[in-house]
């Protein structure tokens, strides 16, 4: 079984299991709080490098944006066209 954390207490720098992990950060930053995710996502932040560093990225990404973005109409072919290329990304 692979350890979480190396002998010196420090976090693992790879994750294995990148694509799940960032998944549940992002259903978490996202308010979708499921049974025990938040003990879950504490965990993996503490022991996992990778998970913290894509964790708080993704947080200050979304503070700034929702503090910087006016709340204005966007057309919905313009969402609809930025929808796809997101999943595309994926």
């Amino acid at each position: 079984m692979e350890k979480n954390v190396n002998s010196s207490g420090e976090r693992k720098l790879e994750c294995g299991d990148v694509s799940k992990c960032f998944q549940l950060l992002e259903r978490i930053l996202d308010g979708d709080d499921c049974d025990g995710s938040k003990e879950v996502l504490k965990d993996k932040l503490s022991k996992c490098q990778p998970c913290f560093e894509h964790y708080h990225l993704e947080q200050a990404i979304r503070e700034m944006l929702k503090n910087k973005c006016t709340k204005q109409a966007v057309p919905g072919e313009l969402a609809a066209s930025i929808r796809q290329k997101i999943e595309e990304i994926k």
